[in-house]
């Protein structure tokens, strides 16, 4: 059985939670418990990590309402760890918030996009060296994925290759090191999460396209008929804890 720290970066709007659960809920709804063993830690609470890492086979870090733009504390500690732990060679995956952490800790540089949110279900390219890579073994080089966020890594890390993007987001996946990957979209979200997160946000998304000339009352009921399955997501995730732990 596979062991994976989870690092929990935040929480869902109460609406959402009730009705998808939080964060880390999602992320093993989605892979399922059989095979692996999730040590789920709060670090957005301030929660104590582990000192130790060398018994564990990967790392995984989870979204967040909260942005890096914007640092706190436990993110610079939540860095270092994920930074540490792959310097010891284990595997690690940030996922959104996660990416743009790692993206950050590398030296690279995030800030809010300038297109505005990304939210639903998009599609994404894979890149040629995507295409190579394990952790999109098996899929197709255009997937459809689920997506919330309103920042994005606009300067990659040097080093870094980029695996996947879109017109939205040039950055959608990232390879940091042979073992370290981020996504800037959600694998672990599936379509009524989705459905979840869009209704909580439906006065803001409405006001957000009146704010950029879109028609009155159009933008959430589009969302919505968008949603579509995206089996590519517990893919992914199966393909990083599976071909680099």
């Amino acid at each position: 059985m596979k062991t994976v720290v989870l690092l929990k970066a935040g929480d869902a709007a109460l609406p959402v939670r009730l009705t998808a659960g939080d964060y880390d809920r999602w992320f093993l709804q989605t892979l399922g418990l059989s095979g692996y063993r999730f040590d789920v830690i709060p670090a957005h609470q301030g929660a104590k990590l582990p000192a130790d890492v060398s018994g564990y086979d990967a790392v995984m870090m989870t979204g967040s309402p909260l942005s890096v733009t914007r640092l706190e504390p436990w993110m610079e500690r939540a860095a270092a760890f994920m930074m540490g732990a792959a310097d010891r060679g284990i595997p690690v995956l940030g996922v959104c918030f996660g990416h743009q952490l790692l993206a950050h800790a590398h030296g690279g540089r995030v800030d809010r996009n300038p297109l505005g949110r990304e939210i639903g279900t998009v599609e994404v390219l894979l890149t040629d060296p995507g295409r190579e890579d394990p952790l999109f073994h098996g899929l197709p080089v255009r997937l459809a994925v689920q997506a919330t966020h309103e920042d994005i890594v606009v300067e990659p890390p040097s080093g870094a290759t980029v695996l996947a993007g879109n017109a939205n987001t040039a950055v959608q996946a990232l390879a940091f090191r042979p073992h370290v990957r981020g996504v800037q979209f959600h694998p672990e979200v599936q379509p009524s999460t989705m459905r979840a997160l869009i209704e909580a946000r439906a006065e803001r998304l409405e006001a957000e396209a009146i704010a950029r000339g879109q028609p009155p009352g159009e933008r959430v009921p589009r969302l919505l008929a968008g949603i579509q399955p995206t089996p590519a997501g517990p893919q992914i995730l199966t393909n990083f804890l599976e071909r680099f732990s």
